[in-house]
């Protein structure tokens, strides 16, 4: 054998050689990819599971806090609703007792006026009767002595031209 025929024959045999190995390696490649890939797809899903289930919790806490937010808001109204006719019924309440204690005074200054009025009235004849009955006494006691001078006047007179 030539050399040439030997060099042949061992990188024949070395090809065989490394042929097995290099399926072997390639078979182990694409284990591996497959391991990879089907641990990437693995993960991927799970990273999806996990994503969709965060986003179904953020939807329902959407869905949450516009429930909370809709019933508080319905508790303000209701409660302002409540304070506002509370207010109103205060208001007219008080407008009432306003109106009532107005009509009482008015009442309690037309009888203490009509009570002033007749007592005024009742003081001004007694003060009329009275000043009549000075007037009446002055007047008479006037004419006895009206009556007198002219009696004293025609008694003097008479004296003299008798």
């Amino acid at each position: 054998m030539s050399q040439k025929e030997q060099t042949k024959k061992v990188d024949t045999e070395a090809e065989q050689k490394n042929v097995k190995p290099l399926e072997e390696v390639q078979e182990q490649i694409e284990e591996s990819y497959i391991k990879v890939e089907k641990s990437a797809t693995e993960t991927l899903d799970e990273v999806l599971g996990q994503a969709e289930r965060a986003y179904a919790a953020y939807t329902e806490a959407q869905r949450q806090v516009l429930r909370i937010y809709k019933e508080t808001e319905q508790q303000s109204t209701e409660t302002y609703e409540g304070a506002e006719e509370q207010a109103n019924h205060a208001f007219e309440e008080s407008v009432r007792q306003a109106l009532r204690a107005r009509e009482e005074a008015e009442k309690q200054a037309r009888e203490t006026f009509e009570e002033a009025k007749a007592q005024t009235e009742k003081t001004c004849e007694e003060a009329i009767t009275q000043a009549s009955q000075i007037r009446s006494k002055i007047i008479t006691k006037a004419r006895k002595i009206h009556g007198e001078s002219v009696e004293q006047a025609w008694t003097v007179y008479s004296k003299i031209m008798r």
